[in-house]
């Protein structure tokens, strides 16, 4: 009898661990936001098999759960794992072996970083990215002047942070063919007093990508590696890659499959008719980590190049519009084409005359295809008249750091009048019912926590302006964090399978080391991913 009381009291003391479900992971004492429907909170979860299977408090979820992995997450905050809704993750990788010239104050300074490297990595073709003249103080397109002096031989191109626009030497020039009497419909050779000035803007840009030495597979392999590092140190466990050609998109797939790359991606594929016409005839290629359903589109260029198109001219470029990086008959034919696919349309569109276009294309195409999903990639300046366009099913897919980078001179580009519609990002979520958002690194930095800053506060770093930038338009935190999960994974058809901490979806999940929700905003962009998990196993 005493041996059976015994028995009785250690079942007792140990909670009957005996007959308890046994899971892989049970995470407890936490400060969870599920992001479900309710936006409800928990304390704990259950994990098997790469899915939750039971999400409630500590109590309930240990009294009926044990594992031989139990995390106690010591009242810290978890959120279902972050996406990024709009980036160039093989662009950020590739970036990690090109000179960085992003934060550069001065032209100066660029030549200075582009010196340092060449002395630390001598090569035949230096590639650098990240320039802005917006931040110097001369705030005028440089010239090629001192790259010619400097480097005489050797091909130099520089891209601007946008990804919109390069800086090349002569060298670079002559081996592309790049003549005074060149013409590249699409864009813009830059042409001062003396010639042309190394500056290319948009389509020109093709013919210098025709002679840079193409990477080879370690380093495109690195690349992926290097940006999945960088992302996973930031939260985040989707990234949708906004271009990719059909060969990184097989890398990846390839990567993924025998477990060398672990993030998933929602891959948009490159407007390359070849590839297009390949995943349109194969239809959606869709995997636990990779899905290839949505087709990439150019529409214009981007505001700080004064390459987006406006339906009145720049402010401070009299007679200038920008120009269609693809003629309006082209997304006209492929919003037809695409509508009859499985496929979904995602075209950057910058300037209210691009939106126009894209928006009246959509619809055109669209008026029977509910819930096709086709998203607006930047609608960044949209005239009041074309904002009802988003209320018929068309998502919204945006940046809100874009507006805090260009608050400075935005105004200068277009006026205060077409600034109404700028960045307007609550008026984009009153008319379409959701946004998804991104940052498009590495355009922007890629951390996930300065988006959700700039979208909430409208501030930089340094809390300019006081008040915020225009911050009517101001997302509130609920939806600013709905925008980085359930609504991203709703934009690309995902919302039963991630975005949210509910029984059946992934087991993605991100631990920060502040409570995002609530600290002072100020704090916000000091917030780290102290660990991200995906399908219930350690990102690393």
């Amino acid at each position: 009898m005493k041996k059976v009381w015994i028995l009785v009291l250690a079942c007792v003391l140990s909670s009957c661990e005996y007959f308890k479900e046994k899971v892989d992971l049970v995470v407890f004492n936490a400060n969870i936001y599920t992001v479900d429907e309710g936006f409800s909170k928990a304390q704990a979860f259950a994990i098997n098999k790469g899915k939750f299977i039971a999400v409630g408090s500590t109590e309930e979820i240990r009294d009926v759960y044990t594992s031989d992995r139990l995390f106690d997450a010591d009242g810290r905050t978890i959120t279902p794992g972050l996406i990024d809704a709009h980036c160039h993750f093989y662009g950020l990788g590739l970036n990690q072996q090109l000179v960085d010239l992003t934060g550069t104050k001065s032209y100066g300074e660029v030549l200075e970083r582009v010196q340092r490297f060449q002395e630390e990595n001598p090569k035949e073709f230096i590639q650098g990215r990240g320039w802005d003249q917006n931040d110097w103080e001369i705030k005028e397109f440089p010239t090629k002047k001192e790259l010619d002096e400097r480097y005489p031989d050797i091909p130099v191109v520089l891209e601007r942070v946008d990804g919109h626009a390069y800086l090349v030497n002569q060298a670079a020039l002559d081996r592309a063919g790049i003549k005074w009497n060149t013409r590249v419909d699409g864009g813009e050779i830059v042409r001062g007093p003396f010639g042309i000035t190394g500056v290319l803007v948009d389509n020109p840009m093709r013919l210098i990508d025709s002679i840079m030495p193409p990477p080879n597979l370690q380093t495109k392999v690195q690349a992926l590696k290097d940006a999945e590092r960088i992302c996973f140190n930031y939260g985040l466990t989707t990234v949708n890659d906004a271009g990719l050609d059909r060969a990184t998109i097989e890398l990846i797939d390839s990567l993924q499959q025998i477990g060398e790359l672990s993030i998933r991606v929602y891959a948009m594929v490159s407007n390359i008719p070849d590839d297009v016409d390949h995943f349109i005839y194969k239809g959606p290629m869709k995997t636990d980590r990779l899905n290839v359903r949505s087709v990439k589109v150019y529409g214009d260029g981007a505001l700080g190049s004064r390459g987006a198109v406006l339906k009145k001219p720049y402010t401070d470029k009299w007679g200038h519009y920008g120009a269609m990086v693809t003629p309006v008959e082209e997304i006209e034919k492929l919003a037809e084409r695409i509508a009859i696919s499985e496929y979904q349309m995602n075209t950057h569109a910058i300037g209210d005359s691009a939106n126009a276009v894209v928006l009246r294309s959509y619809q055109k195409v669209l008026k029977d295809r509910p819930d096709r999903r086709w998203k607006v990639e930047h609608a960044q300046l949209v005239d009041s008249l074309d904002f009802d366009y988003f209320g018929e099913g068309i998502i919204p897919s945006i940046q809100p750091t874009h507006a805090t980078s260009d608050m400075y001179w935005a105004e200068d580009r277009v006026g205060p009048d077409r600034m109404k519609g700028a960045y307007a990002y609550k008026k984009l979520l009153d008319k379409a019912g959701m946004v998804a958002l991104g940052t498009d690194f590495p355009v922007e930095r890629v951390s996930p926590f300065l988006t959700f800053y700039a979208a909430v506060a409208r501030k930089d770093t340094e809390g300019y302006p006081e008040a915020g930038f225009q911050i009517q338009d101001a997302l509130s935190r609920q939806e600013a964090l709905k925008g980085m999960t359930i609504w991203a994974a709703h934009s690309n058809f995902e919302e039963n399978e991630k975005g949210s901490i509910e029984v059946g979806k992934f087991a993605d999940f991100t631990i920060y080391s502040a409570d995002l929700m609530t600290v002072p905003l100020s704090e916000i962009p000091n917030i780290q991913a102290e660990q991200t998990f995906i399908g219930g196993e350690v990102a690393e």
